[in-house]
């Protein structure tokens, strides 16, 4: 329903969670974010964009806030596993750096997840299983070399890897492609996917 929400940072409270009001045309929106994310804030009173997701359960709706696009788009991914509410999903994302995260899944490291609280091996096997599945949805689509109108580059497994990891946190190729190409103006084309999927990530989140 939203996909960010931009206005003035007006209260915060960790009570019972962490919780921020950003007020925007005259409304109030309040959201649950991140540990991370609410030790980061900027003062009271500024501006500040969050990425947010719309929760509806039976009994309430609420909004889930993200300082990075990233962390709100695989906090989408994580909540689409069965079993993995948005507290879980916090969790998760409280304990682990996205690209960290995600390098877990594809090495099908399922000890690491397991020291995140309340993650035990069962459950962790389950997020490698169906994560590792959504986030290779676009294994067999066209290469970073496709006609995007951007200039092209010769891609390596760990750049493709990298690039379906993006695709399917929800940019779109040509940005994708972008973000890419400025990266390996930085660091070497045979870096690991973990390394080129970081570095585009900052790239794409400015």
């Amino acid at each position: 329903m939203y996909d960010y929400i931009k206005g003035v940072f007006t209260h915060k409270t960790n009570i019972k969670g962490n919780y921020i009001t950003i007020e925007a045309f005259g409304i109030g929106y309040r959201f649950e974010i991140m540990e991370r994310d609410f030790i980061t804030l900027p003062e009271l009173n500024q501006e500040l964009k969050v990425y947010t997701v719309l929760l509806h359960r039976e009994d309430k709706m609420s909004l889930c806030g993200f300082l990075k696009r990233e962390d709100r788009d695989i906090f989408n991914i994580l909540t689409s596993v069965s079993g993995v509410g948005a507290k879980m999903a916090l969790t998760l994302l409280n304990s682990f750096d996205v690209t960290d995260l995600v390098g877990f899944v594809l090495d099908g490291n399922y000890k690491e997840l397991t020291r995140a609280k309340g993650v035990g091996p069962k459950l962790a096997q389950k997020i490698i299983l169906e994560l590792k599945d959504k986030l290779t949805t676009y294994q067999g689509s066209s290469s970073p070399t496709s006609n995007t109108g951007v200039k092209s580059f010769t891609p390596s497994q760990n750049i493709e890897d990298a690039q379906l990891v993006m695709l399917s946190l929800g940019y779109d190729k040509n940005e994708v492609s972008q973000a890419i190409l400025k990266t390996l103006e930085k660091i070497s084309s045979s870096a690991s996917a973990e390394e080129i999927l970081k570095e585009s990530l900052k790239i794409l989140s400015v």
